[in-house]
């Protein structure tokens, strides 16, 4: 059995942003926030997609974000005067989630893991995300 978590984080989704030449202006961070989420949902149902293809169903994906705003408009189907600007090609996460493809968690950003892919770490910090995912290097000898 494999078992898989997946973050999501605005800092990932930036930089993509940057080399599509975005046309899309953000005014708070739950907006970011809501983007990325977006954005890597339609990568995990492409993936769903493709597993589903090869025989190998994945069930319910969850997908950790560390905005509770973010989560708050991907699970709640409702039009808030502050989010009638977000691109309508942004709310395709609110299909999903509602199809029950991909699950949402909210996880306190200290224990947001993808933070060492997007951040500058104290070395605790560092060390504590490095053993969560799994990374260690062996010495040489």
């Amino acid at each position: 059995m494999i078992k898989y978590w997946l973050y999501s984080s605005h800092e990932w989704n930036c930089s993509l942003l940057a080399e599509q030449s975005a046309k899309t202006i953000v005014l708070f961070s739950t907006e970011a926030e809501y983007m990325a989420l977006s954005d890597t949902c339609c990568q995990l149902v492409w993936i769903q997609n493709l597993f589903g293809e090869l025989n190998f169903n994945l069930h319910s994906i969850p997908l950790c974000g560390d905005n509770q705003g973010s989560i708050f408009i991907a699970s709640n189907a409702v039009q808030e005067k502050w989010t009638k600007h977000i691109d309508i090609c942004y709310h395709y996460i609110r299909e999903v989630v509602e199809s029950g493809k991909v699950k949402l968690y909210y996880v306190e950003t200290e224990e947001n893991y993808a933070d060492i892919f997007t951040k500058n770490l104290s070395r605790d910090k560092y060390l504590k995300c490095r053993s969560t995912l799994g990374i260690s290097f062996k010495k040489s000898t």
